[in-house]
């Protein structure tokens, strides 16, 4: 069983982060999914809260703290409540910095996490999927065969992250019969970034195409050495953090359309006294509360070190249904208002949408 009382630590997280999203973070995010670029200095004063730097080893420079994912879920929600694009781009250098400190081997811990905790934001990502219409996570295209010393990689990837920016990423890959993590510098030979994609929704995030065409790495770059990587795990963590990323965007779509509700009038009376309204704005909150317990539970069985893989699916897969009908039934509460840029529930309803095909893009 999991306790459903978070420690003064993790509320003390909670609180704040949702404190800065909501001040810092929701005036900002109209603009920049307009303009499609996040302010570096609206990233560096995230990155100034210490959500990565925290659990990097005082050895490597960083504050030694003990790396949670139900700690990392109270964050990841709490900064998709200002806004998904910007919580997504602020977050993403835990897709290479956690994977080290997680199975990277001394050589690599020694090099990368100080990267992690220097004061100034650092980019780095990771490449998962793939642009096939049969894309499965547990059957990669992209490989990697071992030569002489090291390994030559061939294939292709999508939604990259930061990848333009980034100074390292890891890129996994069919490697025999394992999956694998290959640790990759940005201008590697044989790497090929491509356009920045042009998403639906996430507008502001920039993601990238890659093309791997002969890379040619060191047999130093497998992430864990000739020990590897639990895929399993990390395929559960970056779920997990996809699923309360999804319960914050569903509840400033909630509140939002909650607030609207109380506010406007017809006939008398606010639209929140009306049964139709009324029964939709509950089944919407119950919907937040089932989606969160599904990732405290997927994350708390991650802490403590049992497979978490049927419930970070089952956490992912329903928190991605559930945003999209509570910021679809948000743009409805509002009627007409809510097809318009004046509210951003419209804004909420495009990034909801990925949440469905997107894989690799946060962790905890």
């Amino acid at each position: 069983m999991i306790s459903f009382e978070l420690t003064e630590e993790q509320r003390m997280i909670s609180q704040t982060v949702e404190a800065f999203a909501r001040e810092e973070i929701r005036p900002a995010a109209r603009t920049a999914d307009e303009s499609g670029q996040i302010p570096p200095e609206l990233v560096q004063k995230i990155w100034e809260l210490g959500l990565v730097r925290s659990v990097i080893p005082e050895a490597s420079g960083g504050d030694g703290g003990q790396r949670s994912a139900v700690t990392g879920v109270v964050a990841a929600e709490a900064l998709a409540y200002g806004d998904l694009s910007i919580a997504i781009h602020a977050l993403v250098p835990r897709l290479l910095a956690y994977p080290v400190l997680e199975m990277g081997d001394q050589a690599q811990r020694a090099r990368y996490l100080p990267l992690f905790a220097q004061p100034g934001f650092c980019a780095a990502s990771a490449a998962l999927t793939e642009p096939r219409w049969d894309f499965d996570i547990f059957s990669i295209a992209t490989t990697a065969r071992g030569s002489g010393s090291g390994y030559i990689l061939n294939g292709e990837k999508c939604y990259v992250p930061l990848a333009r920016e980034s100074e390292f990423l890891i890129v996994f890959a069919s490697c025999g019969p394992a999956v694998e993590g290959f640790i990759l510098p940005g201008g590697c030979p044989g790497l090929v970034v491509g356009e920045r994609e042009k998403n639906m929704g996430l507008k502001a995030l920039a993601t990238y195409g890659l093309t791997l065409k002969d890379c040619a790495v060191p047999a130093e770059a497998r992430l864990g050495g000739e020990r590897g990587i639990n895929f399993n795990r990390l395929m559960s963590e970056q779920k997990v953090a996809a699923a309360a990323m999804a319960v914050g965007v569903a509840r400033s779509a909630f509140e939002y359309a909650r607030d609207y509700a109380l506010q406007r009038r017809a006939f008398g009376a606010p639209i929140a006294t009306r049964q139709a309204i009324a029964f939709m704005l509950a089944e919407m909150a119950i919907e937040i509360d089932a989606s969160r317990l599904l990732a405290w539970e997927a994350a708390s069985r991650l802490d403590k070190g049992e497979d978490a893989l049927k419930e970070s699916y089952q956490a992912k897969n329903y928190t991605a249904s559930a945003v999209l009908k509570i910021c679809d039934n948000a743009v409805q509460i509002l009627g007409g208002h809510g097809y318009i840029r004046e509210h951003p529930v419209e804004m909420w309803l495009r990034n909801a949408r990925g949440f469905a095909m997107l894989e690799g893009l946060t962790t905890v």
